[in-house]
C-alpha cells in the first residue's frame, strides 16, 4: 500500500513536491524538539557561516532542504524512468568516471548527506553496475519501500553487515562501481576518530579498505538541488590516492559541504558514539 502511495505521488511535479517539503521541514523542526537542537548546533558549529545571521540564515535553509529531501522521494525513487533521467538536467563531470572505469579496477563511490544523495546513486546506476551499502531501517516495514526505490536499473543492495562487505568487496573485483555515505555513523568496530568540522567524529574505515586492498578510483558525488524543481546539478570528483584515511576522508567530505551548505542533513546525529566503541584518546 505505502509503495502504491509513492508510485501515485510520484507524478507529481518535482516543484509541488519541493514546495510540500518545505512545510515538511518546518514541521519537523517544531514537532522534534531533539532534532531541531542537533541540526542548529551542527549548523552553527561547523564554522561554515559568518556570524550570527549568516548561521540564522543557513539553519532556515537547511530546515527547508531537508524537507524537500524527503518529500521528493516519491518522484525519485518511483517516477517513470525517463522523467527520473531528466531530472539530473546538469552533469559535467562525467568524463572523470569514463577515466576510472578504463582503469577496470571499479569505482568508489562517496555520496555524503548532502542534496539529493539519492538521484546520484540512481544516475550511476542507469549506466553501470552498482552495488549499494545501506542500512536497513529501523522500522522494519519501510525496507520493502527503501528496496524498491533503490533497487532500480542496476543498482544491487548490500546491507550493511559482513554479508553486504563481501558483495562489495566482489564487485570491484569485477571491475565494476560501488557506493557508500561515508559520513554515515560507523557501528563499533567499524571506525576510528577523527575531526569533522573541528568536533571528534567516529568515522568509517571501510572506504579506505576497500581501497587500498582493490586499487579502485574514489569518485566523491553530491546532486545539488536546483531552485524551483529544475532537478539537479550532479557533481563529480575524483579523489587521489591515499585520501581515504579517516581524516583526509573527513576533509574531502567538509570541502563538498561547504559549496553547498544549506543542503546538508545537519539534523543527522554525526557525533554519536556508537554502543561497544572506543572512546575519543583525548576524552
Amino acid at each position: 500500500m505505502l509503495i502504491a502511495v509513492f508510485r501515485l505521488l510520484g507524478r507529481l511535479p518535482l516543484a509541488w513536491l519541493h514546495r510540500a517539503g518545505v512545510a515538511l521541514g518546518w514541521l519537523a523542526y517544531w514537532s522534534a524538539p531533539v532534532y531541531a537542537r542537533r541540526l542548529r548546533e551542527n549548523a552553527t558549529g561547523s564554522g561554515v557561516c559568518a556570524g550570527e545571521g549568516a548561521c540564522r540564515e543557513l539553519i532556515r535553509a537547511a530546515i527547508a532542504e531537508t524537507g524537500k529531501s524527503v518529500a521528493e522521494l516519491p518522484a525519485v525513487w518511483f517516477g517513470e524512468e525517463e522523467r527520473v533521467e531528466r531530472f539530473v538536467s546538469r552533469c559535467d563531470d562525467w568524463p572523470v568516471v569514463e577515466r576510472a572505469l578504463a582503469l577496470g579496477r571499479g569505482i568508489i563511490f562517496l555520496t555524503p548527506h548532502l542534496g539529493c544523495f539519492e538521484i546520484a546513486a540512481l544516475y550511476g546506476a542507469r549506466r553501470m553496475p552498482l552495488t549499494i551499502l545501506y542500512r536497513p531501517p529501523r522500522k522494519r516495514w519501510l525496507d520493502p519501500l527503501m528496496a524498491a526505490g533503490r533497487g532500480r536499473w542496476q543498482a544491487r543492495l548490500a546491507p550493511a553487515n559482513l554479508r553486504g562487505v563481501r558483495m562489495l568487496y566482489k564487485a570491484l573485483g569485477r571491475g565494476e562501481a560501488v557506493g557508500m555515505l561515508p559520513d554515515q555513523a560507523p557501528g563499533a568496530g567499524e571506525g576510528a576518530w577523527a575531526d569533522f568540522f573541528g568536533r571528534p567524529a567516529y568515522t568509517m574505515t571501510l572506504a579506505g579498505r576497500l581501497q587500498r586492498r582493490s586499487g579502485a578510483a574514489v569518485i566523491m558525488a553530491f546532486a545539488e538541488r536546483l531552485a524551483e524543481g529544475r532537478g539537479y546539478w550532479l557533481h563529480l570528483a575524483a579523489l587521489g590516492p591515499g585520501a581515504l584515511d579517516e581524516t583526509a576522508l573527513n576533509r574531502a567530505i567538509e570541502s563538498q559541504i561547504r559549496r553547498c551548505p544549506a543542503q546538508y542533513l545537519w539534523g543527522y546525529n554525526r557525533y554519536k558514539v556508537p554502543a561497544g566503541a572506543p572512546p575519543h584518546p583525548q576524552c
